[in-house]
């Protein structure tokens, strides 16, 4: 009986140091598949180059359907709305993505992701949303940049929250060159890791199943403990 209130009394402390901890300190989830990268970094290891994209979007009633074009890798994924596009009697509109086959270094933007070109035969007229995948190899992005050359200038797009592991999104007015990465002012952020529920989420679920088993075994100890003791003093009668 001791021993299974220690234990739940270790658990029990468990849970509340996992919601104490700060965020991350659980972290190490890493991605299902390994980055494909243009410059892969030295511990990426062998390394497949990334992949490129392309849809023709139909135009129906003069107006482009909502679409989404990506990478056969799903490295990066841009969503249109529909009529997202100045037709000009055009039946379709297509869209290419292609990985940059160099790794720009602008000096005010550290990048921790391919960059990636996207064009389309129409104008774009309305805003679309995009989705860079990152990797865990590499400080994890604050934001997503835009420049109509590789060479810059680079833009800050607006800033979203993070949505999925190891995907930061944003949206875009216009098409051109795109990348993930963060402020080469500010101090480099942690590695690209992945938190559940905050980092703590995890750790005291598990607190609460070890808590709940224990203390659902103690009407069961109690049970045999008593019956234990019953059985003691009926021999104690019976040898009276």
């Amino acid at each position: 009986m001791k021993r299974l209130t220690l234990l739940a009394a270790a658990a029990i402390a468990y849970v509340l140091a996992a919601w104490m901890v700060a965020p991350g300190f659980y972290d190490g989830f890493g991605p299902t598949e390994p980055y494909r990268w243009t410059c892969p970094p030295p511990q990426a290891g062998a390394n497949t180059k990334p992949s490129s994209g392309h849809a023709d979007i139909k135009v129906t009633n003069g107006k482009t359907e909502a679409w989404s074009v990506y990478t056969s890798d799903g490295q990066i994924v841009i969503g249109f709305l529909p009529d997202s596009f100045d037709v000009a009697g055009k039946s379709t509109v297509s869209v290419d993505i292609t990985p940059l086959d160099t790794c720009p270094e602008p000096k005010d933007v550290r990048f921790v992701t391919n960059v990636y070109r996207i064009i389309s035969d129409a104008p774009l007229k309305k805003k679309a949303n995009i989705t860079l995948l990152y990797s865990n190899l590499k400080p994890h992005p604050d934001d997503i940049y835009r420049a109509d050359d590789p060479n810059g200038p680079w833009t800050l797009l607006e800033r979203t929250s993070q949505g999925q592991p190891y995907t930061i999104y944003s949206s875009t007015d216009k098409l051109g060159y795109f990348a993930a990465g963060y402020a080469s002012s500010t101090t480099p952020p942690p590695g690209g890791v992945v938190t559940i529920g905050g980092g703590q989420a995890l750790p005291i679920i598990v607190a609460v199943l070890i808590v709940v088993v224990v203390l659902a075994g103690l009407p069961l100890a109690l049970m045999r403990r008593r019956r234990s003791a019953e059985g003691t003093e009926e021999d104690d009668v019976k040898g009276s």
